[in-house]
């Protein structure tokens, strides 16, 4: 089987092996741009009610935050001093409803919040998951499987916190902290002045801190996709399989230790970025309440002419002021931490939406022009015709792989491809099926061309029935349905007695509801590959491919097939590639293909007539027996 890749050597491949990546040691990781935060932004465009109502809720209980430190000052400063229990029922009053009040509005904001995160996050894997599933085939032989997964899983759900929490704790600690100063600027602006001077300084460490935390997040996330794809290759089943026969347990355990080992040490890096930092930063504003006590009571002494009095007051300030003050400054350093420590936690999760957004903004190489012609498949008569077809999988490099390729399948006939490995057969039931698209020449289907039909078009006029069948892990009906979803049971079964595979199934556990297993392991090739017939059957397409359906199986298990392919192939038109040519001397025609051309055509006995390398192939397969037509 030609299995080639488009992204592995030119811009796109050079565009995923970079992914996530900082730089190299020592050099800055890339900024945050601006596109970035806008694209995350849109993200949360189709909850914006929501959103409105979560912001003013969060405006609402910083607004509160500020109501107890300033009934603190009234009581001290009003009640206590004039003596009035009723004033001083009111403003304790009020110092009791309004967490109350806060507390019943945070758990609404809180659900609102959940809401709203998750159902971007879903959003989000969902817009991922859909823009993976149009790539070209060729995406996917370049990349590892267990980097996509990687992507899907420990990007997304890197990013999850941020989404959830993060951009309301944003607005929540800016509108606490804008509250909180307001009221501390009406109570003293001298005491803001003191406690705010060093925050400039902060800021731009905290910058720089978090730039750090970013290159570390990203480095972390590509060792996570490394350490994902090789449990992936190395714990399925086939790779367990190798593994095993080849006694490479030790050396797989020792690989996956390192891997291990290094995501380790950036896991500890990461928690470790700006730990000195913060702790500073905590200790500084633990320290600053005592400061503003003393610079106050300076005030408070300096201004006293006289004996003082427990309620004696000043111009500048008074004990209910900086009772009031100290405890506003006290809930204003939580927020100020939480926003410093929040803007490196962004830093890191902007690398984690750059890797994502990267796979989103792949280019989709095929896909529906604009006009695509849909047929509805019982129309689709199953004519099949290359017009001096050209494609590279890496244009610029080497030799075509298929190159001014012409031949045409007539409805109902059977047409035979041979030819070595690498010849380009494969890749040309590639092109048919529109899983990449020619750059020279054309493929058409009832004489349109395949680019100018809807995929779905030509998706569904096809079935291809490969060498190397792949089950899904679920139960055998439902990898029967694959083709057809909308199949009753009894057309179920009637395609699996047409596959010669019915009997088999009833034989199991639980037959049609027996699980396959992982790629269908639980099968031996002979039934995955009636499976696969059968399935083909079932979706019962105009236009049939087969791709060494047969070359791997023993002998009774290929006149099993042999069988099933005949009633699967009667009135289609089928493309067969095969290495054996016992499977393919009844065909039409024969198309004998070497580096991407047809050098030879004709019916099995003009081809042999001919003498040419079909004559040469067949006595390779059938040494000793006669050069004749047999069929």
């Amino acid at each position: 089987m030609d299995m080639h890749g488009g992204y592995g050597g030119g811009r796109g491949g050079r565009l995923l092996r970079a992914a996530g990546r900082g730089g190299a040691d020592g050099e800055p990781p890339p900024p945050v741009h601006r596109s970035t935060v806008i694209r995350v932004a849109r993200l949360f465009r189709p909850y914006m009610r929501q959103v409105e109502i979560v912001l003013l809720i969060l405006v609402v209980v910083a607004l509160l935050g500020i109501v107890n430190p300033y009934m603190l000052k009234l009581i001290i400063d009003v009640a206590f001093r004039q003596h009035s229990m009723r004033l001083l029922l009111i403003f304790v009053g009020i110092m009791v409803i309004t967490p109350v009040v806060s507390t019943a509005l945070g758990v609404w904001q809180t659900y609102l919040n959940a809401v709203v995160g998750q159902r971007v996050m879903q959003d989000l894997r969902l817009q991922l998951y859909t823009h993976l599933q149009r790539l070209s085939l060729g995406f996917f032989t370049a990349t590892r499987t267990g980097e996509i997964q990687s992507r899907l899983a420990n990007d997304v759900g890197g990013v999850d916190s941020v989404i959830t929490n993060t951009a309301t704790s944003i607005v929540s600690n800016l509108t606490r902290v804008a509250a909180t100063v307001t009221g501390m600027l009406v109570l003293s602006w001298q005491l803001t002045f003191l406690s705010l001077a060093m925050l400039p300084v902060f800021l731009f460490v905290t910058v720089r801190v978090g730039e750090v935390r970013r290159k570390v997040s990203g480095e972390t996330q590509v060792t996570l996709a490394d350490l994902s794809a090789l449990a992936e290759e190395t714990l399925s089943v086939s790779g367990i399989l190798l593994t095993k026969v080849f006694g490479r347990e030790t050396f797989a355990r020792q690989r996956y230790a390192r891997e291990t080992g290094r995501l380790t040490k950036l896991m500890i890096r990461q928690q470790m970025v700006g730990r000195w930092f913060f702790g500073f930063i905590s200790t500084f504003f633990s320290i600053i309440p005592a400061v503003v006590w003393l610079v106050a009571g300076a005030m408070l002494f300096g201004s006293h002419a006289g004996p003082t009095s427990a309620f004696a007051t000043t111009g500048a300030v008074s004990i209910g002021t900086i009772v009031a003050f100290t405890t506003l400054q006290s809930g204003l350093f939580f927020p100020l931490g939480q926003l410093l420590n929040v803007q490196v936690e962004i830093h890191g999760a902007f690398a984690l939406f750059d890797r994502i957004f990267e796979y989103i903004d792949l280019p989709v190489e095929i896909a529906d022009r604009p006009g695509a012609v849909t047929i509805p498949g019982q129309e689709i008569q199953g004519r099949v015709e290359f017009r001096g077809a050209r494609f590279h999988y890496q244009p610029g490099a080497g030799p075509d792989a298929i190159e001014d390729v012409s031949f045409t399948a007539e409805p109902g006939q059977l047409v035979a491809l041979v030819g070595p490995s690498g010849a380009g057969k494969t890749t040309l039931t590639y092109l048919l099926a529109r899983l990449y698209d020619v750059q020279g020449g054309q493929v058409l289907i009832d004489g349109h061309d395949v680019r100018d039909l809807t995929l779905a078009t030509v998706q569904g006029a096809m079935a291809i029935v490969t060498q190397e069948v792949f089950l899904f892990h679920s139960t055998i009906r439902e990898n029967l349905l694959v083709g057809r979803p909308d199949a009753t049971s009894e057309e179920v079964e009637a395609a699996s007695r047409a596959a010669a595979i019915h009997d088999r199934i009833v034989e199991l556990p639980d037959g049609y509801d027996t699980v396959a297993g992982e790629r269908g392991y639980r099968l031996s090739g002979g039934e995955k590959q009636r499976i696969a017939l059968a399935r083909a059957l079932l979706k019962d397409p105009r236009i049939l491919v087969l791709d060494e359906a047969t070359s791997a199986l023993d002998t009774h298990s290929e006149r099993l097939v042999q069988r099933a392919l005949d009633q699967l192939m009667a009135g289609r038109t089928t493309l067969a590639i095969a290495h054996r040519l016992s499977t393919v001397m009844a065909a039409d025609q024969i198309l004998v293909l070497d580096r991407g051309r047809i050098l030879e055509r004709g019916t099995h006995a003009q081809l042999l007539a001919a003498g040419g390398s079909y004559a040469r192939l067949y006595l390779e397969q059938f040494a000793g027996q006669p050069v004749e037509a047999t069929g």
